[in-house]
C-alpha cells in the first residue's frame, strides 16, 4: 500500500520550543485546568444539595472509573500521533478531515471561552475575599483585568516559566484539601463518625432523599464537570521531552491522581461535617461551601479556613493561566496550517527565542478581555453569568469533541490505514474508547436536562438559550471550511490535522 503523503513539507512551519519540560511540567500544567480546589469547594456542594446527597463521593468513583477508561484510548492515539492540536490532530486522522476541523474550531473557540469564565470567578473570589478580610471594596474588572495580563505576560515568555508557577499554585491547593482531609480522617469523622455509604459506588445513581427536585443525574454532572481540561496534556507533547512516553504518563496519572483526590477529599469533607449537616448546608447556596470550610475551622483553626479562602483564588487563577496557554497552542496550531488568511500569518508563528506561541497568545488576551468587557459593561454578575453561562456553553462544546475524539480512536485503529491498524488492541483501542465514548454521551445528555439549573438564575439570559445554537455554529463552521477546501483548494484540504511531531 502506497504511504501517505506528508503535506506539511510543503510549509514552512513553526515549532514550539523543543524539550521545554518534563513530566512534573506537563502534570502542573494539566492538572491546573481541573482546578481541584475550586471544582471541590464549588461542585460538591451543589452534588450533596441537589444531586445525589452524601453519596457525592460515589459520584466521583463513578466518573474516575469512566473518565480512565477514556483516557486508555486517548493515550494509545498519543503515543502514534504528537500534536499540539490534541483533538483537533487526534479526530482528524480517526474521523477525517471535515469532522476534524469542524472538531479543531469548536475546541479553540472553546479554550478561548474557558479563559473568560474563569477571569470571572477569579474576580469573584478575589473581590470577596478583599471585601471580607480587608474592607475594601474592588469592582471586580480592575482584578479581571489584573488576571488577564499576567496570563498573557507569562505565556508569551518559555513555557517552563508557567508551568512553575501553576506548579506552585497547584501543589499549595493540593496541600490544603489534603490538610483538611487528613484532619478529618485521624479524628475518626465527625459527631456522626465515617459515612461509609457515601463511597459505595452503586449509591452515586441513587438521588439525594426528602430533597425535592434532586436527581442523581445533577451529582454525577457536577463529578465529570470538575475533570474539565484533564485532556489538555496531549497539547503539550511537542514541548516536552520524550512525548511519546511522557504525555500518556501524564494523562493517566492525571485522570487517576485527580479522581482519587476528588473522591477522598469530598468523602472526608461530607465525613467532617456530618451527612445530614452536609445536605442540610449544601441546599443553600450561600453556605455550601462551609461543607468544607466547617471541618477546617474546628480541627485546623480560623487561619486554615482564611488560608482556604486565598488558596480558591490562586487556584481559579491557576485555572485561568492554564486555559489561556491551551486555547493559545489551539490557534497556533489551526494558525501554522495557513487554512485561514488571518491565521496564515500571524497566529501560526513561534517566538524566536522563547518558542512560544506568542502572537496566538496575544490574539486570545484581546479576545478574552473583549468578552470579559462586554459583561462588565452590560452589568452582569462575574460568577453568576460571566463564569456559569460561559462555563456551560464550553463544558458542552468539549464534551461533544471528547465523544468524537473517543470514537476516532476505533477508527484510527481499526479501519484506518495498514500501520495504524497494525497496533490495534481489543481494549485499548475498542473496548476501552467505545466505553468512554458511550459514557461521555450519557454525560452530555446530563449536561443538556439540567443545563438551567447549573446556570441558575441566568438561565433566562438571550446567551444561555443561544448555547445551543453557539456550539452548533461552532462546528458547522469548522465543517464547512473543511467541505470548501475538500472541493476548491486540495492543497489546503490535505494539510488539515497532519501536521504532527515526527
Amino acid at each position: 500500500m502506497k504511504s501517505e503523503r506528508d503535506p506539511s513539507q510543503a510549509l514552512q512551519v513553526s515549532r514550539l520550543r523543543k524539550d521545554a519540560v518534563g513530566l512534573w511540567g506537563v502534570l502542573f500544567m494539566t492538572m491546573a485546568t481541573a482546578a481541584p480546589i475550586t471544582a471541590m469547594v464549588g461542585n460538591v456542594p451543589i452534588a450533596v444539595g441537589f444531586g445525589n446527597g452524601a453519596n457525592a463521593p460515589a459520584g466521583y468513583m463513578v466518573a474516575t472509573v469512566l473518565l480512565t477508561l477514556f483516557s486508555v484510548g486517548y493515550v494509545e492515539m498519543a503515543k502514534h500521533i504528537t500534536s499540539t492540536g490534541a483533538f483537533y490532530g487526534f479526530i482528524s486522522h480517526g474521523l477525517g478531515r471535515v469532522v476534524g476541523l469542524a472538531s479543531g474550531v469548536a475546541v479553540t473557540w472553546t479554550y478561548m471561552i474557558f479563559e473568560a469564565a474563569l477571569v470571572g470567578i477569579f474576580a469573584f473570589f478575589c473581590a470577596d475575599l478583599l471585601g471580607s478580610l480587608l474592607g475594601l471594596r474592588v469592582d471586580w474588572i480592575f482584578l479581571a483585568a489584573l488576571m488577564l495580563l499576567v496570563n498573557g505576560i507569562l505565556c508569551h515568555f518559555d513555557i517552563e516559566l508557567t508551568s512553575r508557577v501553576l506548579g506552585i499554585a497547584l501543589v499549595l491547593e493540593i496541600a490544603m484539601l489534603l490538610l483538611m482531609a487528613v484532619a478529618v480522617l485521624f479524628h475518626g469523622g465527625g459527631a456522626q463518625g465515617m459515612s461509609w455509604e457515601s463511597i459505595n459506588p452503586v449509591n452515586a445513581f441513587k438521588a439525594a432523599e426528602g430533597i425535592p427536585k434532586a436527581t442523581a443525574g445533577i451529582g454525577l454532572f457536577f463529578a465529570f464537570w470538575s475533570w474539565v481540561g484533564f485532556e489538555s496534556s496531549a497539547m503539550y507533547g511537542e514541548e516536552s521531552r520524550n512525548p511519546k512516553k511522557i504525555i500518556p504518563q501524564a494523562t493517566m496519572i492525571s485522570v487517576i491522581g485527580i479522581g482519587a483526590l476528588y473522591t477522598f477529599v469530598s468523602w472526608m469533607a461530607i465525613a467532617g461535617t456530618g451527612a445530614a449537616e452536609s445536605v442540610r448546608l449544601a441546599q443553600n447556596p450561600a453556605t455550601g461551601s462551609e461543607i468544607f470550610f466547617t471541618p477546617t475551622r474546628v480541627l485546623l483553626g480560623d487561619w486554615a479556613v482564611i488560608v482556604f479562602k486565598i488558596l480558591l483564588i490562586s487556584g481559579s487563577f491557576a485555572c485561568g493561566m492554564a486555559f489561556h496557554n491551551c486555547a493559545a497552542r489551539y490557534s497556533f496550531a489551526l494558525g501554522r496550517e495557513k487554512l485561514f488568511a488571518v491565521f496564515g500569518s500571524t497566529v501560526g508563528r513561534s517566538h524566536e527565542i522563547h518558542g512560544s506561541p506568542y502572537i496566538a497568545s496575544f490574539v486570545q488576551t484581546l479576545f478574552a478581555s473583549t468578552l470579559v468587557l462586554v459583561f462588565w459593561l452590560m452589568g452582569k454578575d462575574p460568577y453568576a453569568d460571566l463564569y456559569a453561562v460561559l462555563a456551560i456553553l464550553g463544558t458542552m462544546a468539549i464534551m461533544i469533541v471528547q465523544t468524537l475524539c473517543a470514537f476516532s480512536v476505533i477508527a484510527y485503529f481499526h479501519f484506518g490505514g495498514n500501520e495504524s491498524r497494525r497496533h490495534a488492541h481489543w481494549f485499548k483501542t475498542f473496548v476501552a474508547p467505545l466505553i468512554g465514548g458511550v459514557g461521555m454521551i450519557y454525560v452530555t445528555h446530563l449536561l443538556w436536562i439540567n443545563k438551567e439549573f447549573a446556570a441558575g438564575d441566568s438561565a433566562t439570559s438571550l446567551l444561555f438559550r443561544l448555547i445551543p445554537w453557539l456550539v452548533a455554529a461552532s462546528f458547522l463552521t469548522g465543517a464547512c471550511i473543511a467541505l470548501y477546501f475538500k472541493y476548491f483548494d486540495k492543497d489546503k484540504y490535505d494539510i488539515i490535522g497532519r501536521i504532527v511531531l515526527k
